[in-house]
């Protein structure tokens, strides 16, 4: 199936395994396991999956805004894996989501609520103190959108997270010396409170471009080195304070460039 949208020409392709990619201009944006939600298949994903399962026993609701939707493989397994938990999705490409609602349908009373709206927009409407995770995902053109990754945007995450909640974003990076990631964990840092970052150690070298996953909290954040250990492949867990250094944080008037992936490095 294809359709034309804001972001491109959105595919969801039948793989192998019986799960379901769904790409956009040729790039992969997700995987989704239709029988098994709490199947996540991209590597990242599993890292993200990780950090819910550290900070939410399971089978407990939570409240969740995702920033960024695709085709809704974080929001299903949230959904699968703590039933009757409250989501909201923020994708502002409406086209897009309606694709994706119709050829990978999500469950019935999943609990899951898009909203046609961007990130930057959407975090300004939703309450204080009224999400126990925020989850960062959001990509244009393979990089982070700039205005979601500056002291402002982080300020609003804060402010709609509960005293206990968390942050997950997940970004790339693989510049020598990671001059986006230490800046974005100094902004991180400061507006939200102490975590870490979890990647492959190759990443964290500036010696391959991929993701990096961020996590923090205005309390600590839960232990991770056994999860990254266990994981295929392993990744490291290095606390945010320490990769941030001396960077200096991230603001809207500065108009930062975030670094765009190589066309090769997320094609599959």
């Amino acid at each position: 199936m294809e359709r034309r949208t804001a972001s491109g020409l959105a595919a969801v392709e039948a793989q192998a395994d019986g799960t379901f990619v769904l790409r956009v201009d040729g790039s992969p944006q997700s995987q989704v396991d239709l029988a098994d939600p709490g199947h996540l298949s991209f590597e990242y994903m599993r890292r993200i999956g990780d950090v819910v399962d550290a900070v939410a026993p399971r089978r407990q609701p939570v409240a969740v805004v995702h920033v960024g939707g695709a085709a809704l493989s974080l929001p299903r397994y949230v959904a699968v894996t703590r039933p009757r938990s409250r989501q909201i999705v923020l994708e502002p490409d409406e086209d897009l989501t309606e694709f994706v609602r119709e050829a990978l349908p999500l469950p019935k009373r999943s609990g899951i609520k898009v909203r046609p709206v961007s990130g930057r927009a959407g975090i300004t409407e939703l309450y204080d103190d009224s999400m126990d995770l925020v989850i960062l995902d959001a990509f244009e053109h393979e990089a982070v959108p700039a205005n979601l990754v500056t002291a402002e945007f982080f300020a609003e995450c804060a402010r709609v997270l509960r005293p206990t909640g968390v942050l997950i974003a997940n970004l790339i990076d693989g510049k020598a010396g990671l001059p986006f990631i230490r800046r974005t964990a100094a902004t991180v840092a400061d507006s939200i409170g102490a975590g870490v970052v979890l990647a492959e150690r190759k990443i964290l070298r500036g010696k391959g471009f991929g993701n990096v996953i961020m996590v923090a909290s205005r309390q600590p954040v839960p232990d991770l080195v056994d999860a990254g250990r266990r994981a295929q492949p392993p990744y490291d867990v290095m606390p945010l304070q320490e990769l941030a250094g001396k960077a200096a944080p991230l603001t809207d008037a500065e108009g930062y460039l975030t670094p765009r992936a190589p066309a090769s490095v997320f094609r599959s």
